[in-house]
């Protein structure tokens, strides 16, 4: 699991804040509060998250309240801002100014077929080094076909909802 993930689970408004526009301000409070070192880096937070005990868990549940209290003196909206972040890349798609990214998942795609092609059909005789190396290749490439998914059509059902009942309100 992605720490990220697991922190917007135990923290939502910390983790919401990762995810968006002041993911530099959570990382700092982060640092300071959870790790006790305001140099620490984004590596080492995310250690302590993987292989944070129940205790630690509870410890960051409570920093997301003072987090958000943090957050309310300086009259910022983190869930607003996530959203807002998600709004204007969409309304860039609706207005035509995603030519450069669709050209790009689709030769992304395109290459991931043909490699799998390539690799599986039979028709092409490779060196056993050029199909390990096209192996490698396509674990890389497979790990990153989710991502333009996410990018095109939202990361969840259930993530859409709670983005339209967050801009309702």
């Amino acid at each position: 699991m992605n720490w990220k993930a697991i922190v917007k689970s135990v923290a939502p408004t910390l983790g919401a804040a990762l995810g968006g526009p002041v993911a530099g301000t959570a990382l700092k409070f982060l640092a300071d509060h959870f790790l006790g070192d305001t140099e620490a880096q984004e590596q080492d937070i995310a250690e302590l998250v993987l292989n944070a005990s129940p205790e630690k868990l509870v410890e960051l549940r409570s920093l997301d309240n003072q987090f958000k209290v943090k957050m309310r003196e300086l009259d910022i909206d983190v869930y607003r801002l996530e959203v807002d972040d998600r709004k204007s890349a969409r309304d860039m798609g609706i207005k035509g100014g995603l030519k450069a990214q669709m050209v790009l998942s689709f030769a992304f795609i395109a290459g991931y077929f043909a490699l799998t092609f390539s690799l599986f059909s039979g028709e092409i005789n490779m060196t056993p080094a050029i199909e390990q190396t096209g192996t490698l290749m396509l674990g890389v490439i497979t790990g990153a076909i989710p991502m333009i998914l996410q990018f095109w059509f939202g990361s969840s059902q259930g993530s859409k909802e709670k983005t339209q009942a967050m801009v309702k309100s």
